[in-house]
């Protein structure tokens, strides 16, 4: 599933068409990344709309809307977007004609804005109104917002102490964005072993836990979201080689600080990777 840099990455792309007003909307309407959403409804508002701009927050998209089929009262369209397992954005000419697997495209003059999704695990949501919807405003604060504090990590950590550290890092309740290469760079920054359960950190390790998972959403931002249009496996060689991203795709690999091999297992329920001679499981 994409994370924070990965969905900061599409959206990017969508940002083409930031200013521009739509056309038209073209969806599969009863395809599942519409489950909950009025097609019909999502047609009308957006259709003549223009895209104001966007932004994200954890795993998940919001395009801000005006004009169009919303009504004074209602001033502004949110659409929601959810990548789930397989789905992208993309930019297509003006010409373009859809694929199967491109279940929403917003038609504007100089291009199409396109949603694929081939498994179906993503999501379209929308409301109108003039704030905010819910489904946006519940979501966490951002890891880089001062909200994510350490006393606010400490607090969660010990509410979760009997799971191993590498799966709450995975919760996005607490650490939004963070899917599974981040959180094993984030524990071989800070020497932790993964399968050490949370409660079990000592304040210096939930102080170094929460100094990396500032510093690995940072350089996720600078280094996945956006380099020469690729992503990863192709992003590898554009990742520094001083961190576990380059070295932990394969068995074999070693770590780019003790120059031991890396180990591999399923921690969590996720395949992770750590050093061994690094992160030491006390």
């Amino acid at each position: 599933m994409p994370e924070l840099a990965e969905v900061e990455f599409f959206r990017k792309r969508w940002s083409a068409g930031h200013g521009a007003r739509v056309l038209a909307v073209r969806l599969h309407e009863r395809k599942k990344v519409f489950r909950g959403t009025n097609t019909g409804w999502l047609k009308k508002k957006l259709s003549g709309a223009m895209l104001l701009g966007s932004e994200t927050a954890a795993k998940q998209m919001l395009f801000r809307f005006s004009g169009g089929g919303l009504s004074r009262a209602e001033s502004r369209g949110w659409l929601g977007l959810h990548l789930g397992m397989s789905g992208e954005l993309r930019v297509e000419a003006p010409g373009y004609v859809p694929a199967r697997h491109d279940h929403f495209i917003l038609v504007q003059k100089d291009r199409q804005l396109v949603f694929n999704d081939p498994r179906m695990f993503g999501g379209v949501l929308f409301a109108a109104g003039p704030q905010p919807p819910a489904w946006w405003t519940r979501i966490a604060p951002a890891i880089l917002s001062k909200h994510f504090s350490v006393d606010a990590v400490a607090r969660f950590l010990k509410r979760r102490g009997r799971a191993p550290i590498k799966a709450v890092l995975l919760m996005q309740e607490r650490f939004p964005g963070i899917g599974n290469w981040m959180a094993d760079e984030i524990l071989w920054r800070a020497a932790i072993h993964p399968a050490r359960l949370a409660g079990s950190l000592k304040p210096a390790e939930v102080r170094a836990l929460h100094r990396e998972c500032r510093f690995v959403c940072r350089g996720a931002l600078k280094y996945n979201a956006g380099v020469g249009g690729k992503m990863p496996p192709e992003l590898n060689a554009f990742m520094p080689d001083s961190w576990l991203f380059n070295h932990r795709w394969e068995d074999g690999g070693r770590c780019p600080r003790t120059e031991k091999l890396l180990a591999r297992a399923v921690v969590g329920g996720r395949t992770t990777c750590w050093s061994p001679a690094r992160q030491r499981l006390a």
